[in-house]
């Protein structure tokens, strides 16, 4: 077999057995979608009317407005579970015996990248159902699906990246847990609760060019038909960005530490 089968054959084992991680610890994989969905509850019924109103509509209006933002929520916040899944196999020493065993060395983070985006969209389903439970009606064609979901996978794809790195440089699970606590708080200083434009002069900048506000904009428009702009083109921007540093920062540490 060639160089690279032998990389895919190597990713997939890996993939395999952190699906099986996953479904043999359903609480860890599946909690990421937790907080979305309380998020969800609490602002649909507790601020819902009083929100929508200030929005220009009611409770059903501001479920349309506010479940794309929570689906982006679900997504960054599967970035604790993969930085301590990483953070496990570097410190409780089954590393060092993939490390004498004849594996491609990079089937080990493609493996854990993979299998996080997997877990991140399946746990995004328990999302859409409760939002769809809710009274969320998107009116997206097929292909406005289609462009939605592969929106998401790579939005789950750069962050996984980017948290597989931070599993790399935590010494403890504790620490890995609380590293990725920014990239989960982002999506609250975007448009994912409400618009950019409503907010003080400081956080409406920030708001405005932090990459989780187009993300939420541009699957929002492609769900429910607002207007997408320049959105569009700027999340594959960050998604691309964002996945490029995270693989060269997590391949850098990996290679330094494996090599001691």
């Amino acid at each position: 077999m060639s160089t690279l089968t032998y990389a895919v054959h190597d990713s997939m084992t890996m993939l395999r057995r952190n699906l099986k991680h996953a479904l043999r610890y359903p609480a860890v994989s599946l909690g990421p979608a937790m907080m979305p969905v309380l998020m969800l509850l609490l602002f649909v019924y507790a601020f819902g009317d009083s929100i929508g109103a200030g929005m220009g509509g009611g409770r059903d209006a501001y479920l349309e407005y506010l479940t794309p933002g929570v689906i982006i929520m679900g997504v960054a916040a599967g970035a604790m579970s993969t930085s301590i899944a990483v953070c496990q196999d570097m410190t409780e020493g089954i590393i060092n015996r993939f490390r004498t065993m004849n594996i491609t060395r990079s089937s080990f983070m493609t493996g854990h990248v993979v299998g996080s985006v997997i877990t991140t969209v399946v746990s995004l389903v328990l999302v859409v159902g409760v939002a769809l439970a809710l009274g969320f009606r998107p009116d997206a064609n097929p292909l406005e699906w289609l462009a939605a979901a592969g929106l998401i996978t790579a939005i789950a794809f750069a962050v996984a990246w980017l948290s597989a790195a931070l599993g790399l440089i935590s010494k403890t699970v504790e620490s890995a847990s609380n590293k990725p606590l920014l990239i989960q708080f982002l999506p609250f200083l975007g448009s994912a609760f409400v618009p950019a434009g409503s907010m003080a002069p400081g956080l409406r900048w920030f708001a405005q060019n932090q990459p989780f506000t187009p993300m939420t904009e541009t699957l929002r428009g492609l769900l429910t038909g607002s207007q997408i702009g320049n959105s569009g083109w700027i999340s594959l921007a960050w998604c691309v960005g964002i996945t490029l540093v995270g693989y060269v920062w997590s391949r850098s540490l990996f290679n330094s530490t494996t090599k001691r």
